[in-house]
């Protein structure tokens, strides 16, 4: 198997434990080279309930790394979360290793106030 073949099977792994309900969404990450994007999903109803990315107005202006950017972008999103009365997520590595810009992600939602 190759590399991306791999990174498939541990991203369908993660996928069947985990599951966003209505009470508990579930908070996804997608990275690219260049960009984190990061969501929560409703999966009962197959929803995208908030959004944010490093590539918002607001991300952008800031000079950094994209892990700094990441971080960012996680308490933006909490921010939207919380608007929405969201404040318990599942958290969705997506097959990513917990470090670098996912656990960036992570932390910056949590100091944004979200409950994992």
């Amino acid at each position: 198997m190759n590399k991306l073949e791999r990174f498939g099977q541990r991203r369908k792994r993660t996928r069947a434990k985990i599951a966003g309900v209505a009470k508990r969404p579930r908070l996804t990450v997608f990275k690219s080279n260049k960009a984190i994007y990061a969501q929560i999903i409703d999966d009962d109803k197959k929803i995208t309930l908030v959004s944010a990315s490093s590539l918002t107005k607001e991300v952008v202006e800031v000079k950094g790394s994209l892990t700094v950017k990441a971080a960012m972008a996680g308490e933006i999103i909490a921010k939207k979360a919380l608007a929405k009365k969201i404040n318990k997520v599942v958290f969705d590595k997506s097959g990513y290793k917990y470090h670098g810009i996912v656990k960036a992600v992570a932390e910056g939602a949590r100091k944004g106030g979200l409950e994992f």
